[in-house]
């Protein structure tokens, strides 16, 4: 795992989630390593759209797998996604909003600052935010 991690401006990579709790490591996290071949590096915030896109491609993140302590995601969570499959929700015009400060620099070995900075998640009307 990479220790001194940054985000995709630069920065210190921020947490994603404790709750649900995220990261290939499941430290709250999207730090990767050489055992991550997800690249689970992506901190978005899923939307009801993108979870359907991935149950159809095959990745349920909506039914509770206790046995993994995973109660399933809802429409709101932040989840570190794998890159790949955030492009193929990109290319299929469901790709949810990302949490800049908290997806992993190595984002930008596939995916332009500026496609990521157009698909940014921003504070919300209703007083939810980023951090």
């Amino acid at each position: 795992m990479d220790d001194l991690a940054h985000n995709v401006l630069g920065g210190e990579l921020q947490a994603c989630s404790f709750d649900p709790l995220t990261g290939f490591y499941r430290d709250g996290c999207c730090h990767t390593g050489a055992d991550d071949e997800g690249t689970h590096v992506v901190c978005a915030r899923v939307t009801r759209e993108f979870l359907d896109f991935s149950v159809q491609r095959g990745n349920d993140l909506v039914t509770p797998r206790p046995e993994l302590r995973f109660a399933g995601l809802k429409a709101g969570d932040r989840w570190c996604l794998c890159v790949t499959r955030w492009l193929e929700a990109l290319e299929a015009g469901v790709a949810p909003p990302v949490v800049l400060e908290a997806t992993h620099q190595n984002t930008l070995q596939h995916v332009a600052l500026d496609v990521l900075q157009r698909h940014a998640w921003r504070k919300a009307e209703d007083g939810s935010h980023t951090g």
